[in-house]
């Protein structure tokens, strides 16, 4: 079994008198296609904020490659190597595809010099989503699925050990959910631990080794898709009594 990536060790956030994440513990294995479920306001958001660093969590630890970094600032968690992206895309858009994508390849790899090694890092990114013919427009001219890629794009710019995509296929026909699927698996065979969080059930069970159900702020479920799909507790947190 893989050394775990990721560590949650009792995890709480707050805000004010409501309390977001309840004692949260979990792990994330090396190369692991991990699952996050739950309905809407489970905590799954803030959960991957306090991995991420955009929140700060108010007791608990993570850790990351065995590194303890609660205390980090995001861009120092970004730089050790996790990367998320987000369910509403926000690409530069005065800037081209290619220069969206040059800017965290340069932060991310902030030690390397030359901005010729990092045009072409952001044309195998693109390449890689199938955007490569697109690197000299800007996001205006994109459709809703392009958009997505491009997300998923910027977040890999970063170089991530750890990818977190947040709701990478909402909005998104059948087809499209499939496109953005490929991509996914790919980048989990090229070496990413991914972590999905996913409404399309049907994305998040054939993607998933391994899944996590979140609901009011406490984690009430972990499994397989199988295990998941079959648990009460899951169909009494998304579908009442």
């Amino acid at each position: 079994m893989a050394d775990p990536l990721l560590e949650v060790h009792n995890v709480t956030k707050r805000f004010g008198g409501f309390e977001a994440l309840s004692n949260v513990s979990l792990e994330v294995r090396e190369g692991e296609r991990f699952g996050l479920i739950g309905p809407n306001g489970s905590g799954k958001t803030t959960l991957i904020n306090c991995i991420s660093g955009a929140l700060r969590n108010d007791g608990g630890r993570i850790l990351f490659r065995g590194t303890d970094v609660t205390e980090m600032p995001a861009y120092q968690r970004t730089r050790l190597g996790i990367a998320r992206s987000f369910q509403i895309p926000k690409p530069f858009t005065s800037m081209t595809l290619l220069e969206n994508l040059c800017i965290p390849l340069e932060y991310a790899a902030h030690a390397r010099s030359g901005g010729d090694e990092a045009a072409g890092d952001a044309r195998e990114i693109l390449r890689l989503m199938g955007l490569e013919s697109k690197a000299h427009i800007t996001p205006a001219g994109l459709s809703q699925i392009e958009m997505r890629k491009l997300e998923l794009a910027r977040a890999m710019a970063a170089k991530p050990k750890l990818l977190i995509s947040d709701e990478a296929m909402a909005g998104l026909s059948s087809a499209e959910v499939d496109d953005i699927l490929a991509i996914l698996f790919k980048l989990n065979e090229d070496g990413i631990t991914i972590i999905m969080i996913e409404h399309i059930m049907r994305a998040v069970m054939r993607f998933s080794e391994r899944i996590v159900v979140f609901d009011a702020g406490a984690k009430i479920a972990e499994g397989t898709p199988q295990a998941i799909a079959e648990n009460k507790e899951v169909e009494k947190a998304y579908l009442g009594e």
